[in-house]
């Protein structure tokens, strides 16, 4: 038997308007409580590369009844290509859409970041409150509320402060200890931007390796748009500290670091200053050991970020909201209860989805030399031969994320139906 909502309306302040702060939203209000989403950018931040939901993500969107909307605004990636220097593919592994076992390196739900953003927004846009321009800057608490400082020189008073503000977050920095380091890094580096797609980019996802530890991937997403992604293993200052630089100097960095890739480099070097948007990060996971603090509490990549190799980060998000939420509306009179249960209930999960980013694995596919990288490509071709990646995927079974299931709460498969 499910529990009831609980019937004690609570003021939520929830800052950061991406995924997980729109999915908490969305769930929290369902719990009939009192909504706003502080972003610090001047609009929703309808925009980023491409993303895919897999395993328990996809159910969380499932409950949220938004899966068939989300289905419509899917992008076409049947498959990974892994080409050499000239663009000619050396192996190639396709999507599983079998719906049974687990998905390959493309899932068949790959979708824009800024088109799940909007549908988020749609659906939770009547019943919450969004500030934008407004940042969350710094907090103070005592037993019975928290006042969250903003960036505009204001404050809020509220009954819980959840910070939902991504990988750099605030909120977090201010939670936890100062100097306390949540980073747990992995030696490579990440930047990605678009460009104007040309009659040669196809629908399937192309990764070229270079040696020195590089790799380029190009994915198009619709007729007239191409992402390029650029990747390096480094364990430098240097390249851990470009990602706070700006932008032009970033882009110096990039250029610098694949001016002798070859394949189509030139052409995604030369459309970097006239994309829409360019961003640069190191790859790393959020690890900390608690994720509240009284009446704060983290949640999404601020929490438990897993990085974009983990295949999770997304449906990460998604699942840390709807499990926080669910919490709340069970124990909205006694919030010290619900915090502890999220936390024993999610991390679970979480420590199952970090794992699946392993350095080695991923030195593995970024070679150093062209020996190594011709030994990559003439392996993962003769296992495209023998289809053995269709067959451990359609035959797996469990996907990322492990055998761990969402809970059910009160309300959850009611708003299938919405």
């Amino acid at each position: 038997m499910k529990d009831k909502i609980a019937e004690r309306s609570l003021r939520i302040l929830v800052a950061g308007g991406g995924v997980a702060g729109q999915a908490l939203a969305f769930w929290l209000t369902r719990g009939g409580h009192r909504v706003t989403v502080a972003e610090r950018f001047p609009e929703l931040r309808a925009s980023g590369a491409q993303v895919d939901l897999r395993g328990q993500g996809i159910e969380a969107v499932e409950r949220m009844g938004l899966l068939e909307t989300v289905r419509g605004q899917l992008v076409d990636e049947p498959g990974v290509a892994f080409v050499d220097s000239r663009g000619r593919p050396k192996a190639t592994i396709m999507a599983n859409t079998s719906g049974k076992g687990r998905q390959t390196l493309t899932s068949e739900y790959e979708i824009m970041r800024g088109v799940l953003v909007r549908i988020l927004h749609e659906a939770t846009k009547n019943g919450t409150e969004y500030v934008f321009d407004k940042g969350v800057h710094g907090f103070d608490q005592d037993a019975d509320r928290v006042t969250a400082h903003f960036s505009d020189g204001t404050s809020g008073t509220y009954d819980l402060l959840i910070g939902a503000d991504g990988q750099g977050s605030r909120v977090r920095q201010a939670l936890l200890p100062e100097g306390f380091d949540p980073y747990w890094r992995v030696g490579i580096h990440m930047a990605y931007w678009f460009v104007p797609r040309i009659a040669s980019d196809t629908d399937i996802r192309d990764t070229c390796m270079v040696p020195g530890g590089r790799q380029i991937m190009r994915r198009s997403h619709n007729a007239t748009e191409t992402q390029v992604y650029f990747v390096v293993r480094e364990e430098s200052a240097e390249a851990s500290a470009i990602h706070r630089a700006p932008v032009e100097q970033q882009q110096k960095f990039w250029a610098e670091r694949f001016r002798d890739a070859g394949w189509q480099t030139d052409r995604f070097v030369a459309g970097m200053k006239d994309s829409p948007f360019f961003y640069s990060q190191e790859i790393a996971q959020v690890r900390i050991d608690n994720w509240s603090k009284g009446r704060v509490v983290l949640a999404g990549d601020a929490a438990h970020c897993a990085s974009p190799y983990s295949g999770m980060g997304i449906s990460g998000g998604l699942v840390g909201a709807y499990v926080l939420a669910g919490e709340i509306n069970r124990h909205a009179d006694d919030l010290p209860t619900a915090l502890a249960n999220y936390d024993r209930v999610l991390r679970p999960f979480v420590a199952e989805i970090q794992r699946e980013v392993n350095p080695r694995i991923l030195r593995v596919g970024m070679p150093m030399n062209k020996h190594a990288i011709s030994a990559f490509q003439s392996a993962t071709a003769l296992a495209c031969f023998f289809h053995i990646p269709d067959l451990v995927a359609r035959f797996s079974t469990e996907d990322r994320g492990g055998d761990w299931r969402l809970p059910d709460y009160a309300g959850a498969h009611a708003a299938r139906g919405a």
